[in-house]
């Protein structure tokens, strides 16, 4: 710097860009923030099951007994005594089917395929395809309040519901499980009791 030379302050355009960059960083707060708040509000939505953040569905597409068309069913349904049989008979059936990643017949099934399958063959219900999503159906129940043919949810991961089960009564469930196919396990095991997030309830009897 030359002797006798002054600093001059920066430019007016600068100035400008500096109070633009100001505003983009104060925005970027207070969207985060805003964001933070949203996700505590959409977890209230459904504090009773675990993982699930979306609102619960009171009802189902469903066809009624005499009738080719659809039509919606409030949940839960409720079922005749020989159907709730049927339903049970059908499940132990399935027993012993093999897994298959994706699969919704008999000649494979996985968790979520298997519970499609069977409630669709017994009570004509057209449910959502995965185990998050059935997580949604119906309302929520205790733990020490399930009954036979309640859906059971669990947590493998630990931050999301990714398989599901047919409850047989209050410590043994139906699932297709990788090792094994389709099986009975109980809910009083390690691994599942661990992993356990919630029950619904998407059928009753009369």
């Amino acid at each position: 710097m030359h002797a006798g030379t002054r600093c001059t302050p920066p430019p007016p355009i600068t100035r400008r860009i500096q109070r633009a960059l100001l505003t983009c960083v104060t925005t970027i707060i207070i969207g985060t923030l805003a964001g933070c708040s949203s996700s505590r509000s959409l977890s209230q939505q459904d504090p009773d099951c675990k993982y699930s953040l979306k609102k619960r569905k009171t009802y189902i597409t469903c066809i009624s007994p005499g009738s080719a068309a659809p039509m919606r069913c409030s949940l839960p349904i409720k079922v005749s005594e020989n159907l709730f049989d049927r339903f049970f008979t059908s499940i132990n059936n399935t027993l012993g089917i093999r897994y298959r990643y994706g699969g919704t017949t008999k000649d494979g099934f996985d968790c979520s395929g298997l519970v499609v399958h069977l409630y669709k063959e017994t009570f004509q219900m057209q449910l959502p395809r995965t185990a998050a999503e059935l997580s949604s159906l119906g309302s929520v129940v205790q733990k020490n309040r399930i009954r036979p043919g309640d859906l059971i949810f669990f947590s493998t991961e630990g931050n999301v519901i990714d398989h599901v089960g047919i409850v047989i009564d209050e410590n043994r469930f139906a699932h297709a499980a990788t090792r094994g196919g389709v099986t009975i396990s109980r809910l009083s095991e390690r691994y599942y009791n661990q992993r356990y997030a919630c029950a619904s309830r998407i059928i009753s009897r009369e």
